[in-house]
């Protein structure tokens, strides 16, 4: 019985060392090649298994885009992103014309962030938005909204000792309101009553029941100074029109008012000058005395300044006889003076 265990262990350790010698054997020859093109299949079933990451698509800058400048619609395009940003656009169409407020590089995305938006929009060209004090009177009892049409009337006191030359006149008529108070035609007005207003937060409904103190009108800029003259010698007072009246005064019935600032005449040989009109006409300014007076103080000052002198040769009589002189006419205003040398 020993001697059987002993000729299957002999057995068993032939076999062992013919088993470990067909395996070093194996592994001194070369792994067969996978043929070309052909990948192994493990890492391709591997990458099946692993998600495809979402994209989106966002709005970027075809190109670099200067802030303050309208964007065209040749410098947008589409690209599928990997992010999605708050406040991206995925349709080029809503950025057409927009203006951004800060340089864009080219493939930035677009974000209403980054956007002209508010009250300016509103504002048409050649106009101005213009804030003017506010209360209840002033404001038709406070019944005035954002997107009105309204006139704007002034109110000249004199002195109690001159009251007769108080006088009220209409100021400028249609003029726009774009906001008033709190309310404003960019989106923030509520028409509803104001205990419904605010969600319920004391301090949104403590600030919607406040008394409008402000109305911001849509003003042509020549016309602003206009308004800030009156404002600041009289009382303004608005008058709600209907919409669809667009009757206008006819300003040629009236003299212009003088400016402040007199342009430079033309040299010679250059054609007349045109009249002053838009921002030339804001910045040559107006004098109150002249939109008080209409005008006429402006010419009454032109006079009061005028000083002119007419030189002719006279006779003058002496006691030895009669010999030619000098003499000077002068005139100030109503006065005239002459001189004689």
């Amino acid at each position: 019985m020993i001697n059987f265990t002993k000729i299957i262990a002999a057995l068993l350790v032939l076999l062992a060392t013919l088993l470990g010698g067909y395996a070093w054997m194996l592994s001194r020859q070369p792994a067969p090649q996978a043929p070309a093109g052909a990948s192994p299949a493990p890492a391709a079933a591997k990458q099946s298994d692993k998600p495809q990451a979402p994209t989106f698509a966002v709005v970027v800058a075809a190109k670099p885009l200067a802030a303050g400048q309208e964007i065209p619609a040749d410098a947008l395009r589409v690209e599928q992103l990997t992010i999605n940003p708050a406040g991206a656009f995925k349709e080029t169409s809503a950025l057409a014309g927009r203006v951004p407020v800060i340089d864009l590089g080219e493939g930035s995305p677009l974000l209403e962030g980054q956007l002209v938006s508010g009250l300016a929009l509103r504002v048409e060209e050649g106009e101005r938005a213009v804030a003017v004090r506010a209360d209840e009177v002033m404001g038709v009892g406070n019944k005035v909204q954002p997107g009105d049409f309204v006139d704007v009337f002034v109110m000249l006191k004199s002195d109690g000792k001159d009251v007769d030359r108080s006088q009220a006149r209409l100021l400028m008529a249609r003029k726009r309101v774009l906001a008033f108070g709190n309310a404003s035609v960019d989106g923030l007005p509520s028409k509803a009553p104001a205990d419904n207003r605010g969600g319920g937060n004391p301090a949104v409904q403590q600030r919607n029941n406040e008394p409008p103190r402000t109305a911001v009108l849509a003003v042509p800029v020549q016309d602003i100074n206009r308004l800030t003259a009156a404002e600041s010698t009289g009382k303004l007072l608005l008058a709600l029109r209907n919409p669809l009246d667009t009757a206008m005064p006819d300003p040629a019935l009236f003299a212009e008012l003088p400016t402040a600032l007199q342009p430079q005449a033309p040299k010679r040989g250059e054609p007349p000058r045109p009249p002053l009109e838009g921002l030339n006409l804001a910045q040559a300014g107006l004098i109150t005395s002249d939109l008080v007076s209409g005008g006429s103080a402006g010419a009454r000052r032109a006079a009061a300044t005028e000083t002119r002198a007419v030189t002719r040769t006279a006779p003058r009589s002496t006691g030895a006889g009669t010999r030619a002189g000098l003499e000077v006419e002068m005139i100030r205003g109503d006065r005239s003076e002459t001189v004689r040398y």
